[in-house]
């Protein structure tokens, strides 16, 4: 999908990655839920008025690739390419994920410039030729340390097992080229030490730092025992380890030795997304490689939770793996876009079940917000046939509102777009939902509407224009995390005609009061939140 808004040209754009996501198969919820947070991520700063680029895309070279098309009868491009075209890119679409660009790691404007960046490193005497021997995970695509693998029991006795994936990983041994990603420890350590906030959270800097000063090993950058990969181009023979493919679509989509005015306006990445299972390769290799090249370093890594199941991380290798399609028919697209962001605390492990969900969806969406749209469109159209009234009798009651949205922008705004903590932003807009809720039932529109005085009739026309002022400014504060129902918000207020497109709405300046006028036409639309029916069965 493409990326809409109002962006201020020139200038660095504001550059949010996704990891690329393997194409052994579908994607489930572990990946939508890192995907969504970079959409919300993304959304805020365009509605801040910044250039932005987000960028996603599939990874797919490696073994566990060859292996996966292999077991399906098919090549490799052959598996990528249906999975990237009948499950990846689609559910992107159906999530209303606006990435700028989605790329894949057998494009060849990636290839030739993976070629290009290794071929610079070898003749700056950055890469050498050696052999190597070590437990190998073909999921993790991975030489493991031995005290990192765990014993095996039943099936697997006798076998070390992966840690993350609780499978035996493969004893390979075989000759290589590496990368003296050994020279780079004390630097790494100094860029941590300098930039506290370069690794989030901080349990994840703490892990990343203890490993770097326990000293690093050389980095086997090649494959010789298969080759579905990009080819070394020294020696054919070998294939690029797979993740020193990946780690370079960060640059190589942004015009890296193609497009040097697009790389310099984006490059590097201001935040990049990652679970916490890849976390050392996007923080130590990552910056290490871009040290060696002597290129800019990204800003922030950010390294969210597992999403948990029955108490073990989502994965098709676990068997808990969920369709996310399996809730968005049931939920919503926007509910579900919400849900997982505001339930669980981002850089945190966080559990899912359905039951939260649905309480969460009754509780929140479809009582607090939902209803409260759904009453004041309803006395506008009862009491000024739909027509906005102005305000000309606030009291004390209407002050507090003010302040409390002016609070919640100015929360919302540092918590969602600076620090990353979408649950505390979006916590911060429900709390001025359920504060524009008590308004309206400590200020009882419905019995003030029984007095025909002037005064009355000014003080039910200052009532509603403040609860409908008030959802103008939710719609836009909420638009980043759920588009659809903001629109919907949107047009029930007849905001379009009179302020323009819902997504050229600074979240900033959404505090501003008085913003929606009096006089605009107020309809009561559909529901936000329908009710849910039953739970289906498998």
């Amino acid at each position: 999908m493409a990326a809409t808004g109002t962006e201020k040209q020139g200038g660095k754009a504001f550059y949010v990655s996704t990891p690329i996501y393997y194409v052994n198969d579908a994607p489930h919820l572990g990946h939508a839920y890192t995907t969504v947070a970079g959409d919300v991520l993304t959304r805020w700063h365009r509605q801040r008025g910044e250039k932005v680029w987000y960028l996603t895309g599939t990874d797919e070279h490696g073994q566990k690739i060859m292996r996966t098309a292999e077991a399906n009868g098919v090549s490799p491009q052959q598996w990528a390419d249906k999975l990237v075209d009948e499950s990846w890119r689609p559910l992107w679409e159906h999530l209303e994920i606006a990435n700028d660009d989605f790329i894949r790691t057998t494009q060849k404007r990636h290839t030739d410039r993976v070629q290009e960046f290794v071929q610079d490193l070898y003749d700056k005497d950055e890469i050498y030729k050696g052999g190597y021997e070590g437990p190998y995970c073909v999921g993790c695509e991975e030489y493991k340390l031995p005290g990192e693998l765990l014993d095996g029991e039943g099936d697997f006795a006798g076998e070390k097992l992966c840690p993350i994936h609780k499978k035996p990983v493969e004893i390979l041994s075989e000759e290589n080229y590496f990368f003296k990603l050994s020279e780079y420890g004390d630097k790494l350590l100094a860029l941590y030490e300098a930039n506290p906030g370069f690794i989030q959270p901080e349990s994840a800097r703490n892990e990343v730092v203890n490993f770097v000063r326990q000293g690093l090993q050389d980095l086997s950058i090649s494959r010789s025992t298969f080759d579905w990969g990009i080819p070394i181009p020294w020696d054919q023979k070998h294939v690029i380890y797979v993740w020193v493919d990946a780690l370079l679509n960060y640059a190589t989509a942004v015009g890296y030795n193609e497009n040097q005015q697009k790389f310099e306006e984006t490059f590097p990445a201001d935040v990049h997304l990652v679970g916490k299972d890849i976390l050392r390769f996007h923080a130590v290799i990552w910056p290490a490689m871009l040290m060696a090249q002597g290129l800019p370093l990204p800003g922030k890594i950010a390294a969210n939770g597992w999403l948990m199941v029955g108490g073990e991380k989502m994965s098709k290798s676990n068997l808990t793996g969920i369709k996310p399609q399996d809730l968005t028919s049931h939920f919503g697209v926007d509910a579900y876009r919400w849900y997982f962001l505001r339930a669980i605390a981002f850089g945190q492990d966080g559990s899912f079940s359905w039951e939260d969900f649905s309480a969460r969806y009754t509780s929140e969406l479809a009582n607090d917000y939902g209803n409260l749209a759904s009453r004041v469109a309803a006395m506008v159209g009862k009491y000024f046939d739909g027509v906005l009234p102005e305000a000309t009798a606030d009291s004390e009651a209407e002050k507090a509102l003010h302040d409390g949205l002016a609070n919640a922008v100015a929360l919302a705004d540092r918590k969602i777009g600076d620090e990353l903590d979408f649950q505390g932003g979006i916590l911060a807009v429900f709390d001025f939902v359920k504060q524009v809720n008590g308004y309206i039932t400590e200020q009882e529109p419905w019995k003030v509407a029984k007095d025909d005085s002037a005064e009355g009739r000014a003080r039910l026309a200052t009532i509603l224009y403040t609860a409908a002022e008030s959802l103008r400014a939710i719609a836009v504060l909420l638009n980043p995390v759920m588009p659809d129902t903001s629109q919907k918000l949107w047009d029930s207020l007849g905001a379009e005609a009179v302020l323009g497109a819902l997504a050229d709405q600074r979240v900033q300046e959404a505090g501003t009061w008085g913003t929606l006028p009096a006089g605009t036409t107020v309809t009561k639309g559909a529901v936000l939140f329908p009710r849910l029916e039953e739970k289906p069965t498998a």
